[in-house]
C-alpha cells in the first residue's frame, strides 16, 4: 500500500476551516462540510485518508475524510458523538471555525489494484464513513470499474448513516446494487433484518470481486470469516484500521503495532498484511 500526502505540504501545519453545512445523519452522527475561508477545499486527498480536526482549547482527533477527492468545494467528515471533542463538535454551528491538518495515511488503491474490478463494499454503522469516499470516487469514474455491490447494516433504520444518499442516489445508479439490513425488526422497515455477516453469507456473492470492509471490530472479524468461507482470499479484501491514531506522523507511538504505524503505514491494509501484525491488534 502506498502513502500519499497529495499536495507536498507540511501536514503538521494546521489550516483554518470554516463549517459551511451540518447535517444530522442519525441521533448520534452529524456530517460537517468544511472549506477554506476563501472557498474550496483545504487540500487534496485520496479515498481512505484521514485528517486531524482541532477545536482550539478543547482537543483534537483523527477522522476519516468521507467526501470524494472529486469534490472540489469542500471536505466532509461524518462524526459520531462519543466523547469530549465530538460532543463539542456536535455543538458547533454553520460559520464556526476549526483547524484541520492533513491528509494523513495511505489510501485505498483506486488507481491500481481496484481499477477494472467488480467491487463489494461491506460496512457496519459509522464504518460507512471511510468507504463513502471510495464509493463517491468510483461513482465519478464509473467507466473505470465493474459492478458495485454495497452491503450496509446498522442497529436500526435511524442509525443508517447517509440513508437519503444511499436510497436516492446510490441505489439508482447503473451497475450499483445496494443491500441494507438492520439488526432487529421494527415498525416501518420492510427491508432485510439481520446482522451484516449473516446477510453477507445469505447474499452469496461470487468470489471474483474485490471487497472493502469497514465497521465495528466484531463485524469485521465475522464478515472476513464469511468472505473466506465464500472463497475470497485475504489478498482480495481491504479494510481500514483507525484505532489508536493520535499524532498522524508516527512519532507518538500510540498506533504502533509490530513493525507498523497505523497512521503512516495505514490506515488502509490488505487483510493478508494484517496477518503479519501481533494478535493484540
Amino acid at each position: 500500500m502506498s502513502g500519499c500526502n497529495c499536495s507536498g505540504r507540511d501536514v503538521l501545519i494546521p489550516q483554518v476551516g470554516v463549517i459551511t453545512d451540518i447535517r444530522t445523519e442519525t441521533p448520534d452522527v452529524k456530517s460537517f462540510r468544511v472549506c477554506a475561508p476563501g472557498g474550496g477545499k483545504l487540500f487534496e486527498h485520496m479515498p481512505g485518508q484521514c485528517a486531524m480536526l482541532c477545536v482550539p482549547g478543547v482537543s483534537e482527533g483523527m477522522f476519516s475524510i468521507t467526501s470524494s477527492p472529486t469534490v472540489q468545494d469542500y471536505q466532509e467528515f461524518s462524526i459520531k458523538r462519543c466523547g469530549m471533542l465530538t460532543d463539542h463538535l456536535h455543538s458547533l454551528s454553520v460559520g464556526d471555525q476549526i483547524t484541520v491538518r492533513g491528509p494523513y495515511g495511505n489510501h485505498f488503491p483506486v488507481e491500481s489494484e481496484l481499477r477494472g474490478k467488480d467491487l463489494l463494499f461491506v460496512a457496519g454503522g459509522i464504518g460507512l464513513a471511510p468507504l463513502r469516499s471510495v464509493i463517491g470516487y468510483v461513482s465519478d469514474h464509473r467507466a473505470d470499474y465493474g459492478t458495485v455491490d454495497i452491503l450496509y447494516g446498522s442497529r436500526s433504520k435511524e442509525d443508517l448513516v447517509k440513508y437519503d444518499e444511499i436510497t436516492g442516489v446510490w441505489s439508482k445508479a447503473d451497475g450499483v446494487n445496494v443491500h441494507l439490513t438492520i439488526d432487529r425488526a421494527e415498525d416501518g422497515w420492510d427491508g432485510h433484518v439481520g446482522f451484516v455477516p449473516a446477510y453477507l453469507k445469505e447474499l452469496g456473492f461470487s468470489s471474483d470481486k474485490t471487497a472493502l470492509l469497514c465497521g465495528p471490530p466484531i463485524m469485521i472479524r465475522f464478515s472476513l470469516e464469511t468472505l473466506m468461507e465464500m472463497g475470497f482470499s485475504k489478498k482480495q479484501v481491504y479494510t481500514t484500521l483507525e484505532l489508536r491514531m493520535k499524532c498522524g506522523v508516527g512519532k507518538c507511538g500510540r498506533c504502533n503495532i509490530g513493525s507498523k504505524y497505523v497512521c503512516k503505514d495505514g490506515p488502509v491494509f490488505r487483510c493478508d498484511e494484517i496477518d503479519a501484525l501481533p494478535d493484540e491488534y
